[in-house]
């Protein structure tokens, strides 16, 4: 899978790569939504939705990846060649696609209850709102895949993943794994 993964990155890679001016913004947004969802909802391990997010939080994702700030493959490679311009259509039409729905399948109650215990404390809707939908340059959770959210919480805690801001690491700080575990279900199962 991880070679397949690889050799679609590739031709993502080419297709970004060749001159922006003279590719369309759906050619420009195929690599996106092949990793991504077409809808923008992931359905990919470990590959977050793009659905719902703010432009300004996707402006800044797509900028730490071009200046290799966020390193993460295929990412970077994926944004080498785009300019600043790129990345403001680009951002600005992921935006426009719908948040993941929810359907609740799988949803633990006391996993989803110790979740929002664990995110009041750690103050999650400070920041992310509080209904988790984002703003500015602050992403959604609300929806997000969970294995993708547990993978960044650990990331966060780890050092692994640097932060636009350096409050992810201090909320993580004290948060256990099963902090972690459990804040990942209710945000991914939240409605």
């Amino acid at each position: 899978m991880r070679n397949s993964f690889r050799a679609g990155a590739l031709v993502a890679l080419a297709l970004v790569a060749a001159p922006a001016l003279s590719a369309s913004l759906n050619e420009r947004l195929a690599p996106c939504l092949a990793c991504h969802g077409e809808k923008g909802t992931s359905v990919m391990p470990e590959v977050p939705s793009l659905g719902g997010q703010p432009a300004p939080y996707m402006l800044v994702q797509l900028f730490a990846f071009r200046e290799k700030q966020r390193l993460a493959d295929p990412m970077n490679d994926l944004a080498q060649e785009l300019t600043n311009d790129d990345l403001m259509v680009i951002s600005e039409a992921l935006a426009k696609l719908p948040p993941p729905v929810v359907s609740g399948k799988g949803a633990d109650a006391a996993k989803i209850e110790k979740g929002r215990v664990a995110a009041q404390k750690h103050r999650c809707g400070f920041c992310h709102n509080p209904d988790m939908s984002g703003h500015d340059q602050i992403g959604r959770i609300a929806g997000q895949r969970e294995d993708y959210l547990l993978k960044a919480l650990r990331e966060y805690k780890s050092g692994k993943r640097a932060g636009f801001d350096p409050a992810m690491l201090e909320v993580v700080r004290d948060m256990s794994d099963e902090d972690f575990v459990n804040v990942a279900h209710l945000l991914a199962h939240w409605n």
